[in-house]
């Protein structure tokens, strides 16, 4: 049996076919968001994985030392073992895209692999926080990237949301946005703002 570095969940679809990587928020795991990818997708393979640090108890795909303070180290760590699980399926599968969505951690785990890798045709990224400057990718050039937040996330204050959008932009990545007036919870907007970018 293949160790594919993860324990997650998965629903293949036919060759040829996208493959949707979902990535739960902290304290979830690999069933968070898996029928909700299915319902989104009913025909490309889902994959689910479950992060692999714990955070007293809580599964993360990264070590973080404080709210929004990133272990570095681990999120490159993370990265490329995320990458490396992410090309190994999607090859399997001969996948003709690959979609991925994040929710939080699994939004700033995904958002890594946007900046770091060139992988993903399109992804969403519901409430992500990254707390640095991202490095230029000119890989990124055309991706389709949603983004959607809370004006009032205590966990992902808006200013952030809004300069990650503006990195993706100047990279001339095809960025959409999505605001509601809440905070850190996903709201019915942003559902139907991922089924129109998902067309």
């Amino acid at each position: 049996m293949v160790d594919y570095g993860y324990v997650h969940r998965l629903k293949a679809g036919a060759p040829g076919n996208p493959i949707f990587f979902v990535f739960h928020g902290t304290g979830g795991d690999e069933r968070q968001f898996f029928e909700f990818g299915g319902d989104l997708l009913p025909d490309a393979t889902i994959v689910s994985p479950r992060g692999d640090v714990s955070e007293h108890g809580a599964a993360r795909f990264f070590r973080r030392t404080g709210e929004g303070v990133y272990d570095m180290a681990d999120l490159a760590r993370a990265t490329d073992k995320m990458a490396a699980f992410v090309a190994t399926l999607a090859r399997e599968h001969e996948a003709s895209d690959v979609i991925g969505l994040g929710f939080s951690n699994g939004a700033n785990i995904l958002a890594n692999l946007l900046i770091e890798k060139d992988l993903f045709d399109k992804a969403i990224l519901l409430h992500p926080l990254i707390p640095f400057k991202p490095k230029d990718n000119a890989a990124l050039e055309a991706r389709q990237i949603l983004i959607t937040a809370g004006q009032r996330d205590p966990i992902c204050p808006a200013p952030l949301t809004q300069a990650l959008a503006d990195y993706f932009k100047a990279q001339k990545a095809a960025v959409d946005i999505e605001w509601h007036t809440g905070g850190h919870d996903i709201r019915p907007n942003e559902i139907e703002a991922i089924k129109r970018f998902l067309g």
